[in-house]
C-alpha cells in the first residue's frame, strides 16, 4: 500500500485548527482539552423500593484516551451520592436483586471478564464464576435464587486439512483462516470467533454455569418466566443469516431444557419482559415488509404465546425501549417524538400519553437522541418512580427522577466544573419548508457564543448517519467545539430521519440519497436568508449516512467552500458484498442483489456523480471500520485524486465505524475537519481570490 497519502488523524499537522473565534480568552472557550474533562452519567437503575439509584459515573482516562465507567449510587430522597464500584476497570450493567438486597454488576478483574455480586449491607462482593468469554447482560431470577446471562460457546474452527506440529522454538506462519459464515466479522469486534451465543444460568451463591441452550443459530437476551422457564430471542430457522434482522422469542423449559418458540411471524419479535404478576409478556416486532425502514411496535400476550394485542398500533412512533409499572396496569415506553426523546405510558388499552420530555443525553460526540431510564419495580403503582438520563442543550446527561409525570428533579451535577463557567453555543430551533415538496424539515442551529446575524459567518452544515436516525437539541462536544471556532453550525433531521412518523422515515425507502438532500440545502438557504452566514462560507460534513449525503451533495453542487465526508459508503455494489450488514443492505435497502439490478446499485452510488464534483473534499475512515470499509473512502479519494480535485485521505489507526470512540480521536477528528476548512476558507486562507459564484449543478 502506498502511504505518502495517506495521513492517521492523530498526526495531521498540516490541518491544524486555525481559529476563527474573536480574540476572546480560552479559559471561557469550548477548546480541544475540554473534552477530556467532561462526564456524564448513563444506564440508571432504580431500586425495587425506589430509595437508590446506582448509576454509570463515565468519564475520560486522559492517560489512558478511553471512556472509563464507574458505579455510583444516588439517595433518592436527600440526593446524597458516593461512589459505590471504582477503580477496577469499566464496570457496567448493574441489576438489583428482587429484594433490593444484592446487585449484580459486570467488570473486568486481571484482564478478564468477570460478573460480580455485592451485598448492599456489607458492600462486601465476589465473583459469581471464572467465565473464560465475555457474558451478556445478566438478569435475576424473580426469587433471587438465580442469574441468567448470554455467553458465547465457542466451535472447532473450520478445517480442510491438520498441519503438521511446528518444532519447538521455531516461527512458523500462523494458521490459514478458512471462513464458512456469511457474517464473519462486524464493526467493533473484528472478525468473528467461530461459535454461538448461548443461554447460561447460574446460583446467586456462586459456582459453576450451566447451559440451557444448544440452538444451532444460538440465543440471547434473557429473561425470567417465573423461577423455572425463560424467555429468550433467537432464529431457529434454516439459513438464518440470510434474514438478518429475523427473530423469534422462545420459551426454554429448565427442567427439560425444552425450547418452544412463542412467536412464529416474518419478522422480528424481541425483547420480552414479563409483568409483575406474569400474567403478560410484553415484547417488541413488527411484520416485516422488507422496507428500509420499519417501526417497532409494543405487543402483550399470554405466558403461552396466545391472545397477541398489539398496543401501539394505532400509535405513529417506534418504541425503543419498555419497562412494566410496578401495578402492571401499563407500561413506560421510550420512544422519539419529533426530535425529543420522550416517556410515554401505554395502558393495556392502548391510551399513549406522555410522561418526561427530556431523557438524552448520552450521545457525547454528535447530537443524537440517547439516553435510558428505569422503573421502581415495588413502588409507585399508578405514579412511578422513574429513574433517567436527563438531556439537554448545554450539559452531557445527568440523573433525574421522576414520579408519575413530568420532567423530573435532578439529581447530579457532573459537569458544572468543566463546563459552568464556559460561554457555550446557544441553539436554536428553525422548521423549514423542502424546496422538494414543502414538507416541514426540522433542523437546529448552533450559534457562536459571538454570533450576530451578519451575514459574515462560516457555515458547517453536519448531518447524521443512520439514514435512519434522529438528531435533537442535545449536548454534542462536536458542535460545541466548531461552535467555539467560530462555526454556526446547522444540523437537521431531513427525510428519512426517525421520530416523524413511519411514512416520513419511509420517504428515502428505495431512494437514498434522493430528495433528503433537497432538505438539507433547503435548510443551508434558510439560514442564509436570515443573513445568519456567507454564502462564501460554507462548508458540509458527515458521518456514515452523513458521509454519503456529503459526497453525494458535492456530486450535485458545488456552493460549498470545502467538505469532509467521513466512513461514507461511496460504492452500494462493494458495500453490499462486504460490508458487516451487507445482507440487510441488498434484502432492504435494495430488495435485490447487485448483479440483478446494476443500474439501480449505480445510480444511488456517490462514485456515479464523482465526475461533477469541483469541491475539495477530505475523506476519513477508521482503519478498522466493517460497517463502511476503508474501501469505500478509498474509492471516493482516487477518483478525486484522478480529476485534480483537492483532497486527502485520512486513515485513523484502530478506529472503527465509531470513529471518534476514545477521546483523542474525537478532538483530532473535529480539529482537522476545521484545519482543511480553514484552508480553502476566503476569509482565513492567505492571497484568497474573488471565487466565482457557487451553485447547484
Amino acid at each position: 500500500m502506498k502511504t505518502r497519502y495517506i495521513l492517521a488523524i492523530c498526526c495531521l499537522p498540516s490541518f491544524a485548527t486555525a481559529s476563527l473565534a474573536s480574540d476572546g480568552d480560552d479559559a471561557r472557550r469550548f477548546t480541544a482539552e475540554r473534552v477530556f474533562e467532561l462526564e456524564y452519567a448513563d444506564d440508571p437503575q432504580i431500586s425495587p423500593d425506589g430509595s437508590t439509584i446506582i448509576y454509570a459515573r463515565k468519564s475520560m482516562d486522559k492517560f489512558a484516551d478511553q471512556v472509563v465507567s464507574d458505579l455510583w449510587t444516588i439517595d433518592t430522597r436527600s440526593g446524597s451520592q458516593r461512589p459505590l464500584v471504582s477503580g477496577q476497570g469499566s464496570s457496567s450493567s448493574v441489576r438489583w436483586s428482587p429484594d433490593g438486597s444484592r446487585l449484580i454488576y459486570l467488570t473486568t478483574t486481571n484482564g478478564k471478564p468477570d460478573l460480580r455480586l455485592r451485598y448492599q449491607d456489607s458492600g462486601n462482593s465476589f465473583s459469581l464464576a471464572q467465565l473464560e468469554q465475555g457474558p451478556g447482560a445478566p438478569v435475576w431470577s424473580p426469587d433471587g435464587k438465580s442469574i441468567a446471562f448470554s455467553m458465547l460457546v465457542p466451535d472447532e474452527p473450520a478445517a480442510f486439512a491438520k498441519p503438521p506440529k511446528s518444532p519447538e522454538g521455531s516461527d512458523w506462519a500462523k494458521p490459514m483462516r478458512i471462513i464458512d459464515d456469511l457474517v464473519f466479522r462486524f464493526d467493533g469486534a473484528g472478525y468473528l470467533p467461530k461459535g454461538k451465543t448461548q443461554i447460561f444460568t447460574l446460583s446467586a451463591e456462586g459456582g459453576t454455569p450451566r447451559q440451557v441452550t444448544d440452538g444451532e443459530n444460538g440465543f440471547d437476551a434473557p429473561q425470567w418466566l417465573g423461577n423455572d422457564a425463560l424467555l429468550v430471542t433467537g432464529n431457529e430457522a434454516e439459513d438464518a443469516d440470510l434474514d438478518p434482522i429475523e427473530s423469534e422469542i422462545y420459551r426454554v423449559d429448565l427442567a427439560s431444557e425444552t425450547v418452544t418458540a412463542l412467536t412464529q411471524r416474518d419478522g422480528p419479535d424481541f425483547a420480552p419482559i414479563v409483568s409483575p404478576n406474569g400474567a403478560r409478556i410484553a415484547y417488541r416486532g413488527y411484520d416485516d415488509k422488507l422496507k428500509s425502514y420499519q417501526q417497532s411496535d409494543l405487543y402483550v400476550m399470554a405466558p403461552d404465546g396466545s391472545g397477541v394485542q398489539n398496543l401501539t398500533a394505532n400509535f405513529d412512533r417506534s418504541i425503543d425501549a419498555i419497562a412494566w409499572r410496578a401495578d402492571g396496569r401499563a407500561l413506560i415506553g421510550q420512544t422519539e417524538v419529533d426530535g425529543i426523546l420522550t416517556l410515554v405510558s401505554i395502558d393495556l388499552a392502548g391510551n399513549v400519553r406522555n410522561l418526561v420530555s427530556d431523557i438524552g443525553g448520552t450521545s457525547l460526540g454528535r447530537p443524537y437522541a440517547s439516553g435510558s431510564f428505569s422503573v421502581a419495580s415495588k413502588a409507585g403503582g399508578s405514579s412511578p418512580m422513574i429513574a433517567y438520563t436527563k438531556g439537554s442543550s448545554n450539559r452531557p446527561a445527568e440523573v433525574a427522577l421522576t414520579r408519575g409525570s413530568g420532567n423530573g428533579r435532578q439529581l447530579t451535577r457532573l459537569n458544572e466544573d468543566a463546563l459552568g463557567r464556559l460561554d457555550l453555543a446557544r441553539i436554536e430551533e428553525i422548521k423549514v419548508a423542502s424546496t422538494h415538496d414543502g414538507r416541514e424539515i426540522e433542523a437546529w442551529v448552533a450559534l457562536p457564543p459571538n454570533f450576530r446575524p451578519d451575514g459574515t459567518f462560516p457555515m458547517i452544515l453536519e448531518i447524521h448517519g443512520g439514514p435512519n436516525t434522529m438528531y435533537g437539541p442535545y449536548f454534542a462536544a462536536e458542535i460545541q467545539r466548531y461552535a467555539a471556532e467560530g462555526y454556526v453550525t446547522v444540523y437537521a433531521n431531513p427525510r428519512g430521519s426517525t421520530g416523524y412518523g413511519e411514512s416520513f422515515a419511509q420517504l428515502i425507502d428505495l431512494d437514498y440519497p434522493g430528495h433528503d438532500h433537497d432538505d438539507l440545502m433547503s435548510v443551508v438557504d434558510a439560514l442564509l436568508a436570515k443573513n445568519y452566514v456567507s454564502k462564501d462560507r460554507l462548508f458540509i460534513t458527515g458521518g456514515s449516512g452523513g458521509g454519503v449525503l456529503t459526497a453525494w451533495a458535492v456530486g450535485k453542487t458545488n456552493r460549498f467552500a470545502a467538505a469532509a465526508t467521513v466512513k461514507p459508503v461511496i460504492n452500494w455494489t462493494s458495500m453490499a458484498l462486504a460490508g458487516d450488514i451487507a445482507r440487510f443492505v441488498s434484502r432492504h435497502w435494495f430488495r435485490a442483489q447487485p448483479w440483478e439490478q446494476p443500474a439501480e446499485y449505480w445510480r444511488r452510488s456517490p462514485l456515479s456523480i464523482v465526475n461533477n464534483v469541483t469541491t475539495p473534499t477530505m475523506v476519513m475512515v477508521g482503519e478498522a471500520d466493517w460497517r463502511t470499509p476503508a474501501w469505500e473512502a478509498e474509492q471516493f479519494y482516487t477518483a478525486l485524486k484522478v480529476q485534480n480535485v483537492d483532497t486527502v485521505l485520512v486513515r485513523v489507526p484502530g478506529a472503527s465505524h465509531l470513529i471518534a470512540r476514545r477521546p483523542s480521536q474525537l478532538v483530532a477528528k473535529v480539529d482537522n475537519i476545521m484545519g482543511w476548512f480553514a484552508k480553502y476558507d476566503p476569509v482565513q486562507k492567505p492571497d484568497s481570490d474573488d471565487e466565482p459564484e457557487r451553485q447547484d449543478k
